[in-house]
């Protein structure tokens, strides 16, 4: 081999090693959604399609999911790092599984406040939650609506109703049908899955949680102890990136869209671009989020929340706060002063 081979043969395994090395200084995440891919799911693909988790270091695979619930069985599984899920649900495992050895453990919020509300037509003589008692309530039995409904059952003086079960791609179809009075959903779900149905919105009612006595924080990014335990730099990381998505998402939701659609392109690119706006403007840019701060919690109201969600989902030991948050990770209050935009 001549000298001109052999520096051609040592630059290429440099090469190679510098590539090797490069590679494994990023950390791959697992990433489970709370649903499928729609419009609010832009706040976690904008991040990976813009980079700024390649930039942190981080290969994010963020995949579909099919509820709350099994966001938070995933994560404990250990199959995923970090997903997104109802704190409900979250709270709901701990207290039923207190010997479960790898429970996940909220690490940022970012709804604020719950999106989940009691949906009804106008046709039907709803108006109030006092109009609901005696009245046949349709949810599929997991949802975040239905399984807090006796909180705001008891905030509002509601008295009995009937529940009817049902998949969730035949809520909104049943309410149309006049086969329940009403329905429990995510509002920035169920109002615009109904007029996909061909109902129009002038003729829904929404009487939102949060806006009658039910001060339930919604969804939060969750992690396993694990990865908290091993590479709390990467979970810092990942926090970080997303915040700086978050951002972009909540500036220019039209665009953000647009990850979504390379993600699942069968999406209404309008319909999600709406879906999107209504869960910033109802869940994430909310006057609690506004008042505590992007990401970050009120002590007070999250010890509430863990006694009310006890109560209502009967578990089988009380929920310990302490045990279901950690904000030790959370960004600079700089970067998460910046997502919300000043009024």
């Amino acid at each position: 081999m001549n000298k001109r081979a052999v520096l051609r043969s040592i630059a290429a395994a440099a090469a190679f090693c510098i590539a090797g090395m490069a590679q494994a200084q990023t950390t791959p995440i697992k990433f489970q959604l709370d649903w499928r891919f729609e419009g609010p799911a832009a706040l976690f693909l904008t991040p990976v399609a813009k980079g700024y988790f390649k930039d942190a270091k981080l290969d994010v695979t963020v995949d579909a999911g099919n509820g709350s619930g099994g966001a938070v069985t995933r994560v404990a599984s250990g199959a995923y790092d970090i997903g997104f899920a109802d704190l409900a649900a979250l709270m709901e495992f701990h207290a039923n599984n207190p010997d479960a050895p790898n429970k996940p453990v909220a690490i940022m919020m970012v709804y604020n406040s719950t999106p989940a509300s009691v949906m009804a037509l106008k046709k039907s003589g709803i108006k109030t939650p006092a109009d609901l008692n005696g009245k046949k309530l349709g949810a599929p039995v997991f949802d975040a609506g239905r399984r807090a409904f006796p909180i705001f059952q008891k905030a509002n003086s509601v008295g009995a109703v009937t529940w009817v079960a049902m998949d969730p791609p035949l809520r909104e179809t049943m309410l149309a049908r006049g086969d329940v009075d009403a329905i429990t959903g995510f509002t920035f779900t169920s109002l615009l899955n109904l007029e996909a149905r061909g109902v129009k919105a002038d003729d829904v009612v929404v009487i939102p949680y949060a806006t009658h006595g039910v001060k339930l924080y919604g969804n939060v990014v969750i992690a396993t102890p694990k990865i908290l335990k091993e590479n709390p730099q990467a979970v810092k990381a990942f926090l970080s990136a997303f915040t700086k998505g978050v951002r972009d998402v909540v500036a220019k939701p039209e665009a953000a869209i647009a990850d979504v659609k390379a993600r699942d392109g069968i999406i209404n690119t309008e319909l999600e671009t709406r879906r999107l706006k209504l869960a910033i403007d109802t869940a994430i840019n909310s006057p609690d989020a506004r008042s505590e701060g992007f990401g970050q919690i009120n002590p007070g109201r999250l010890s509430l929340m863990a006694s009310q969600v006890s109560d209502a989902f009967a578990t089988k030991t009380r929920v310990n706060p302490d045990a279901v948050w950690n904000g030790s990770f959370l960004p600079s209050k700089a970067e998460l002063d910046a997502v919300l935009p000043k009024k």
